[in-house]
């Protein structure tokens, strides 16, 4: 099944017309490198691909950060790809003498992992190049081929089985279960192991599964860390280095600095919940499980994220509480201006928090359930 990427025009103009380099960041499998191959096809010219995973005779020339070496790489090419790039060492060094000394050249590079690469080029590349992140499909790429109904259809599918491009063309359940497992434990913590410096895996394992069971509530460090026999600082070592492998995210509590908002401990979420699952061994249908609403608020939480990233609309997510218990699933501030929500996957209605609105009252709500989701995440 053949999905358009919403990042694709961006890439091709950036290709085309821009002056900088190009880089993208997502977990393996996300169809990073699908979606550069497709740009060129539809660039038309002669590129120049590069796999840091695959070592060869470029790597020495590259790698060795003379302009002549890399002249000889790069002469008659108008692309250069650079997939995996954060298998490359110094690799921004590199790519920062490919830009400076060859700016007729367009330069495009990928990573599955902001562990090393966000590193290794944030500093030669400042003013360089343009940095983008690719997540699996979105429920608006979806769109573009998709009706309304059959997105709400198959909103079980994404909810159970996530929305890995693979994915999609997997037609039976056992494929689908075995795909996933494949793709955790071959994929997953591939650089998370490999640049983390990680002794113990089977404590990242268990951290995740902590981490799954308690998606949409507030993490404690110090219980987790008590749960896992680990330091605290372990512990978060381990969750940050989660985050840059694309595999979960951190939502902040919401706060003007009032003492009755709580704010110490973060949401965490996966990015993708075919991942989540198999990680917990549940991939059972909605109605024989319980937590269907957890399923639905990291759901939400994801595609809003997909969207304003795509759309290129500046946000901030937050989730919003009270130590007195009043709480909102979700807030996003635009520039200043406050849009509170409430996940419900079923039709009840829920009334705007008293506090919310009295402490914001400038502030909007919205209950966001089965009826009106297509709205909040297309």
């Amino acid at each position: 099944m053949k999905i358009a990427r919403a990042l694709l025009p961006k890439i091709l103009s950036d290709l085309k017309t821009g002056s900088k380099g190009v880089v993208i960041y997502g977990p393996r499998q996300v169809g990073k490198t699908t979606l550069v191959n497709d740009a060129l096809d539809l660039l038309g010219v002669k590129s120049l691909i590069l796999n840091g995973d695959e070592r060869g005779t470029w790597w020495e020339w590259f790698t060795s950060r003379e302009h002549a070496k890399i002249n000889q790489l790069v002469s008659g090419y108008e692309v250069v790809f650079i997939d995996e790039a954060q298998r490359i060492p110094e690799v921004g060094l590199s790519l920062k003498i490919l830009l400076d000394s060859f700016p007729q050249k367009k330069v495009i590079v990928t990573g599955s992992s902001s562990l090393d690469l966000a590193s290794k080029i944030s500093e030669p590349l400042t003013g360089r190049v343009n940095t983008y992140k690719l997540f699996s499909i979105s429920q608006g790429e979806l769109s573009a081929t998709q009706t309304p109904l059959e997105l709400a259809t198959n909103i079980e599918e994404r909810l159970i089985y996530g929305s890995y491009p693979e994915i999609f063309s997997i037609d039976s359940k056992e494929k689908r279960t075995n795909y996933l497992r494949n793709l955790t434990n071959a994929y997953l913590y591939k650089d998370l192991l490999d640049f983390g410096n990680i002794r113990n895996s089977n404590k990242i394992y268990d951290l995740l599964k902590l981490l799954a069971f308690q998606v949409g509530s507030q993490v404690s460090t110090t219980e987790l860390a008590t749960s896992l026999e680990l330091s605290r600082d372990t512990v978060t070592k381990y969750i940050d280095l989660l985050e840059k492998s694309f595999v979960i995210f951190r939502l902040s509590g919401f706060s003007r600095n009032l003492r009755k908002e709580v704010t110490k401990m973060d949401k965490i979420y996966f990015y993708d919940l075919g991942v989540r699952n198999a990680i917990i061994g549940n991939l059972h249908p909605l109605a024989d499980r319980d937590d269907v609403g957890k399923l639905w608020e990291n759901f939400l939480v994801v595609e809003r994220i997909k969207r304003q990233a795509y759309a290129g609309i500046l946000s901030a997510p937050y989730f919003w509480r009270l130590n007195t218990g009043a709480e909102l699933d979700f807030v996003e501030d635009a520039g200043g201006s406050l849009s509170g929500f409430e996940f419900k996957y079923t039709k009840k209605n829920t009334k705007q928090p008293m506090s919310w609105s009295q402490t914001y009252p400038q502030s909007t709500f919205e209950l966001i359930n089965t009826d009106n989701w297509l709205d909040f995440v297309i």
